[in-house]
């Protein structure tokens, strides 16, 4: 029997899904819960098409329950990015109507037309970095907003004696020192403390988080740590969130996902290039971090930020520059742990990819702001092949 393509509109307590085959033509659809006995049915209602591929919309997103349920079960998933099924959405049907059956004709629509697409992997380790690394985050914004609080509190308690940036000891002893009697005084006291607590809180909860980030880096051979004013954050987000570095052919196409590649914006004699702001912005946010502690520092980075503004570079512009130098280092890190034994050669064994580019590296084309045109990418979804009774273990190909 031929492949078919299983297009999937997921939610959070339904998914609604379309079969179609090689040439679009519909086979089946319908609409299923995702709690267990729904997700049987669905399970159960695809029988009827051994060679098949799920393509999910946002696998990594509010569909990431959904598709590790169909990986751990065996099934093949690759990942429908949501711009490309609005895409087909309009230009099939003559208008952006929005529907579940509409969606989730064009995620499998999607699917059949586009050849590489990322081809989800059964990962346990990857996704406990994952759930970590975003846990670390949410961290992050407490302590951020609990001494913002605190610091209201305290100015009202202590007027002109609270500084803008306390510490928690700071703020112990200057809770120590007052004692008020009326009852909005003694509120606000009570609101203070336990603020405080909070912060010790998040501060250890922090700490604990980072380090055990550390460790699950490491433990995956990682040496993005290496790469200078790379912490274990940044190294742990990075890693989360690419996956396989194997699905980009080369440095260009990685800085185009991370938004450090500049957009064409030429007109006629015209030739400029503006600000990306597409990509994935959580780990554009890690590099930025990471140029902003290279250009306090005395670094390369630092060295390399100062020749860019003597060129002529306004500052946003400079740092824009040394992100996508940090960028094509870290690229070039993740193919090196990811492939050592093949240094010279990209993910996939694509030689094209450069090699020599560093985040403060002198060579002419690695600090270029020109748009990179890579060619085309290879062909991810794999041929059918024959179910049995007894499945063996598959390999899936990493997209390109």
């Amino acid at each position: 029997m031929a492949q078919v393509i299983i297009g999937v509109d997921p939610h959070k307590l339904s998914a609604t899904i379309e079969v179609v085959d090689a040439h679009e033509r519909l086979l089946g659809q319908g609409r299923f819960s995702t709690d267990k006995a729904g997700y049987a049915a669905m399970r159960a209602y695809v029988k009827a098409w051994p060679e098949r591929t799920w393509a999910v919309e946002g696998a990594n997103g509010a569909a990431r329950s959904l598709a590790q349920r169909l990986l751990e079960a065996g099934e093949d998933v690759v990942d429908v990015p949501a711009k490309l099924a609005a895409r087909v959405r309009l230009f099939d049907t003559g208008h952006n109507r929005k529907t579940d059956a509409h969606d989730a004709h064009s995620i499998a629509v999607v699917a059949v037309r586009t050849k590489t697409l990322r081809v989800l992997t059964v990962d346990g380790e990857l996704e406990a970095l994952r759930m970590l690394v975003d846990h670390r985050d949410a961290l992050s914004r407490r302590r951020v907003q609990s001494p913002n609080r605190l610091h209201t509190l305290l100015a009202e308690l202590t007027p002109g004696q609270t500084k803008k940036d306390i510490t928690a000891l700071q703020a112990k002893a200057l809770l120590a020192a007052v004692r008020p009697r009326d009852v909005a005084g003694r509120t606000r006291r009570r609101l203070a403390t336990e603020e405080l607590a909070e912060l010790t809180a998040v501060d250890a909860k922090i700490k604990k988080s980072t380090a055990e980030l550390k460790a699950l880096v490491i433990a995956r051979g990682s040496h993005l740590m290496d790469l200078p004013d790379v912490g274990p954050v940044v190294a742990a987000r990075v890693l989360a969130d690419v996956g396989d570095v194997a699905r980009f052919t080369d440095r260009n196409r990685f800085a185009s996902w991370t938004g450090t590649a500049p957009l064409d914006a030429s007109s006629g004699e015209h030739s400029r290039h503006r600000l990306s702001r597409a990509g994935n912005r959580r780990v554009n946010h890690m590099i930025h971090i990471a140029a902003i502690s290279q250009i306090r520092l005395d670094t390369d980075g630092r060295a390399y930020y100062r020749r860019k503004r003597a060129d002529g570079k306004r500052p946003m512009e400079a740092i824009r520059c040394l992100k996508r130098r940090i960028s094509d280092a870290i690229y070039r890190q993740l193919v090196t742990d990811a492939a050592p034994e093949r240094v010279n050669a990209g993910p996939g064994g694509h030689y094209g990819a450069s090699h020599v580019s560093s985040a403060a590296g002198s060579i002419p084309h690695t600090g270029t702001s020109d748009q990179p045109l890579p060619g085309p990418a290879t062909t991810t979804l794999r041929p059918p092949a024959t179910r049995g009774k007894a499945e063996p273990e598959r390999q899936l190909e990493p997209a390109g």
